[in-house]
């Protein structure tokens, strides 16, 4: 990129935060509640970019065709909420990228398509809410990602234009989102990716495979 960003904008799951622990966490929960082995964490990992509806899936092989789907992703959530930050955390080697962006003084915020009941909490217990310049929950606009209704929000909140703006996230929607918004896009390899077509196929400004590389690709040193 040939000039720093007035703003970073950051996906929440598997960009920012590893929350798949306690995602797969609650899957697991609901099959020893029904007398089931837990399944390997590596089953549910790449579908966390699914919600309810892919751990769900992974869990008890019940899709939302299913009459008893909508009970089901209901008793997921309130697992999910009850231990919500219990093995979740920042990706270690964010930690110095959001220093350096900070000490840049280049604001960063986080678009999510996690509503607010949980995405509040758990940037809270983070330390993340103090720190970001804006937060969008998937409940803050009409549309949640792939529209671009969300990141044209959180520009607008943050004063900045989106054409100044980068979103950098770990699935197709984030890349789609953002290009749609006018925003300059990076695509995470250490996120959660699902199973579609691979993160070079998404068409993103920038495919990076570690924290570190987005401050190459922002042009910072």
């Amino acid at each position: 990129m040939s000039a720093a960003p007035g703003m970073v904008l950051f996906d929440l799951d598997g960009t920012l935060v590893d929350s798949a622990p306690d995602l797969a966490g609650a899957g697991n929960d609901m099959r020893r509640h029904r007398g089931l082995p837990a399944l390997p964490f590596d089953r549910f990992r790449p579908m966390v970019g699914s919600g309810a509806r892919g751990m769900v899936g992974i869990a008890l092989n019940v899709t939302p065709d299913d009459a008893a789907f909508p009970a089901l992703r209901d008793e997921f959530l309130s697992r999910y909420e009850a231990r919500l930050t219990r093995d979740s955390r920042v990706f270690d080697a964010v930690l110095p990228v959001l220093g350096a962006l900070e000490g840049a003084s280049i604001r960063w915020g986080i678009v999510t398509n996690k509503i607010a009941r949980y995405t509040l909490p758990l940037v809270d217990a983070l330390g993340l809410a103090s720190r970001a310049a804006v937060v969008i929950c998937g409940d803050s606009t009409p549309h949640a990602k792939p529209h671009p209704a969300p990141l044209l929000e959180a520009a607008r909140r943050a004063g900045v234009a989106a054409a100044d703006c980068v979103y950098v996230g770990d699935d197709l929607r984030d890349v789609q989102a953002g290009r749609a918004a006018g925003m300059r896009t990076i695509a995470v390899t250490w996120g959660y990716l699902g199973l579609g077509d691979p993160v070079t196929a998404w068409q993103a400004d920038f495919v990076i495979d570690t924290p570190g590389q987005l401050l190459q690709s922002l042009a910072m040193p």
